[in-house]
């Protein structure tokens, strides 16, 4: 029954069938071959068909199963009628078998906000760097991010016709995150990921200033936030504002989950209150472990320059 579930799981539980099905969205818009692609603010700020329909699906469908949530997504969308198709009223199972936190057990439906970012990496999946691309629904409680999933469309895309496609990464703070394994970057060595395609001299003078064994340039900060929990990067450091509330709050769930810490670039905690400016204007740095190795050696030009 899922009236003895708590809100939070269920909602948690929706979520990953969810992503799921949104990531079957945005495989199928690139097999049927037209992007649709529009320009938004820029020639890199991109919007294509499938960020349309994966956010419709995203929205609707959580909105129709949790009617009071806050739901705020990445794209100013007209609102239309949706295709039953792209509902999704499924919930997965093993999400629900978890027992809640004791702190979130008694939160209400209107008590919470999910930031949705229907397809994290845009230009990245125009330009065919599918493995940058993920589904973002995190899930704040007072303005502090608690749950998230992600999702990954083309996770083992070049692993050959017979490999599976697609995994969904989950999170709730006090459970823990589930749906890969966590490894971490060899000691001793500083491997910095940062923007492939909003760069510059801020950004490159605090990437200079962690003093890097190597700098990784990719796309999508669901991505970036993967590469740190699987023992790709050591910390992933942008000091520039363009990243927003979707971007970093079902990422910072699943760091967070593990013992990571992500904040702005000054070592603020980012807040997620339906009200909160949705640009990340002091940028962000987040580290699986060693956070404070890290902040210590961002300039304090790069923190005059941007201001929280």
């Amino acid at each position: 029954m899922a009236s003895s579930h708590t809100v939070l799981m269920r909602l948690v539980a929706s979520a990953y069938s969810i992503a799921q099905k949104a990531g079957t969205i945005v495989r199928r818009v690139i097999a049927e071959g037209d992007l649709g692609i529009v320009e938004k603010t820029c020639a890199t700020d991109l919007q294509t068909k499938a960020d349309r329909l994966a956010q419709m699906s995203i929205c609707s469908s959580l909105a129709r199963k949790f009617p009071k949530l806050t739901i705020i997504g990445e794209e100013d969308l007209p609102f239309e009628e949706v295709d039953q198709e792209l509902i999704e009223d499924g919930q997965w199972e093993e999400i629900l078998q978890q027992t809640c936190p004791s702190q979130y057990s008694a939160i209400k439906e209107e008590d919470l906000v999910v930031w949705v970012d229907p397809l994290d990496g845009t230009k990245e999946y125009t330009e065919g760097l599918l493995d940058n691309v993920t589904v973002l629904i995190g899930i704040a409680y007072e303005g502090k991010a608690i749950a998230g999933v992600i999702n990954q469309p083309y996770y083992n895309y070049q692993a050959g016709p017979d490999a599976v496609l697609g995994r969904t990464i989950w999170g709730v703070l006090g459970l823990g995150a589930f749906g890969f394994q966590l490894k971490e970057v060899p000691a001793g060595k500083h491997i910095i990921t940062t923007t492939r395609s909003h760069n510059n001299k801020l950004v490159t003078d605090c990437v200079t200033a962690m003093n890097p064994d190597d700098v990784l340039r990719v796309g999508g900060a669901g991505n970036k936030i993967i590469q740190l929990i699987e023992g790709k990067a050591s910390a992933y450091v942008f000091a520039s504002p363009g990243c927003k509330k979707w971007d970093t709050c079902a990422p910072e769930v699943i760091l967070h989950a593990v013992g990571g810490k992500l904040t702005d670039i000054h070592g603020n905690a980012l807040q997620y209150n339906k009200e909160v400016k949705h640009m990340n204007s002091a940028g962000v740095l987040a580290t699986l472990r060693n956070y404070d190795y890290y902040a210590s050696r961002v300039p304090e030009s790069v923190k005059n320059a941007l201001v929280p």
